[in-house]
């Protein structure tokens, strides 16, 4: 089998290069995310839809996406990189065409399928690149910036498709999303040679030193993946609560203000992305990773406890969920550099393909999940839900950072 080769890393210069295009890209599979929900309110007038109807259409999105996810690994480590970015960003771009021409529910349940496979490459593309192209000293800053840019393609979506919608229609909005990543799309290949990864045969036998038998699908038998599997699924439950009903739930519990809702959200992921830039230098030290994780999520656990249990004024209740963003973005960097350490050589697309298809399973059974716990009238639970995932976050960062120790140490190993 052919896999993608490690590459030099660049200089700082190329660095830098290399890690903006990566964020722009990262971006747009972030600004995709949300360029749905936003306009469910149009879409349920245009086709008569029910909310829940609606739900599926995102329910389409992450399964295509987590089933591709896995997939997409193998293909990376056959192919490269940067092929697979380029048709991933080109998707994109026909999957918002087809939602602007929707005639009816099944135009938008196509539209949202190739954004799921759209969207499944992007996180072994993204981290296939970083980790071999960009030298080991600036890996942190790299994770920092590609954290930061996908909080940034999240905040900005809604903004920009609702805007656009309200002047021009829906259909005009997801028409601009479409030239959105056909934009991307250019940024990425007029740099194309920045990101390009050799690929050669023969990298599986290196990776069988480092405890990774040489076939295709040995890396699956390395606990350390599945338990970053875990991890990852209790992140994107965790964060699938705090997007979906955690602002409304506070509402009740708390009284917050309604116009106060919606900016709940915008602290939560503006704290994330401020957050995620001093993660970037605390982790210069591969070692501190799991304890970084863990005092993190420890205090945004804390957190999501007291807004669930504690009387807290309706005007706190913003800050609390700055608190709980600053730490899950500190926190991000030492997430990423933890699968990298999980990640044999000549595995990496695979690893994180398997790896980070935890997070579109998390968020697909997250909003059911939480939205029962509001129709039973229980918002606390919300919250609480919350907090455990969190915790459970902390012990599979321990665990997963012990497994890799375990393999590195085992005889044979280098």
């Amino acid at each position: 089998m052919s896999s993608v080769a490690p590459a030099a890393p660049a200089s700082g210069s190329g660095d830098t290069r290399i890690i903006v295009v990566v964020g722009i890209a990262h971006a747009v599979s972030h600004f995709f995310h949300l360029i749905l929900p936003p306009l469910f309110p149009w879409l349920k007038d245009a086709f008569g839809l029910s909310y829940s109807e609606l739900g599926m259409v995102v329910t389409v999105f992450f399964v295509i996406s987590g089933i591709g996810q896995s997939l997409a690994g193998f293909l990376v480590d056959r192919v490269g990189p940067l092929p697979v970015m380029l048709g991933a960003i080109l998707l994109f771009a026909i999957s918002a065409a087809v939602l602007a021409a929707a005639p009816g529910y099944a135009g938008l349940m196509l539209g949202a399928a190739l954004a799921g496979v759209g969207n499944a490459s992007f996180h072994p593309v993204d981290y296939s690149i970083l980790n071999r192209k960009v030298s080991t000293p600036r890996l942190g800053h790299a994770y920092a910036v590609h954290g930061i840019s996908g909080n940034l393609g999240w905040a900005l979506a809604p903004v920009f498709v609702v805007t656009i919608a309200q002047f021009a229609g829906w259909r005009e909005a997801f028409a601009a999303a479409s030239l959105v990543a056909l934009a991307a799309l250019a940024v990425v290949w007029l740099n194309r040679e920045v990101l390009e990864t050799p690929v050669h045969h023969g990298v599986e036998t290196a990776a069988a030193g480092r405890g990774a038998p040489g076939g295709a699908f040995d890396f699956l038998r390395l606990p350390a993946v599945w338990l970053s599997f875990g991890f990852f699924f209790a992140y994107a439950f965790a964060l699938g609560g705090v997007q979906t009903f955690a602002p409304e739930a506070s509402r009740l519990l708390h009284g917050v203000p309604l116009e106060w809702v919606a900016l709940c959200l915008t602290i939560y992921m503006l704290g994330s992305a401020g957050g995620t830039m001093v993660g970037g230098f605390l982790v210069r030290d591969a070692a501190r990773a799991e304890r970084i994780i863990g005092v993190c999520f420890g205090i945004a656990a804390l957190v999501a406890v007291g807004v669930a249990l504690l009387p807290w004024p309706g005007w706190a209740v913003p800050v609390l969920f700055g608190v709980m963003g600053v730490c899950g973005g500190i926190a991000n960097p030492s997430r990423d550099m933890l699968i990298r350490r999980a990640a044999p050589p000549g595995a990496t697309g695979r690893v994180y393909g398997v790896v980070y298809s935890g997070l579109d399973v998390g968020m697909s059974i997250a909003p059911p999940f939480f939205g029962l716990m509001m129709d039973m009238g229980m918002p606390a639970l919300v919250w609480l839900g919350v907090a455990i995932a969190q915790a459970m976050l902390i012990a599979g960062a321990f665990r997963a950072g012990r497994a890799t120790r375990v393999r590195d140490a085992a005889p044979g190993t280098a």
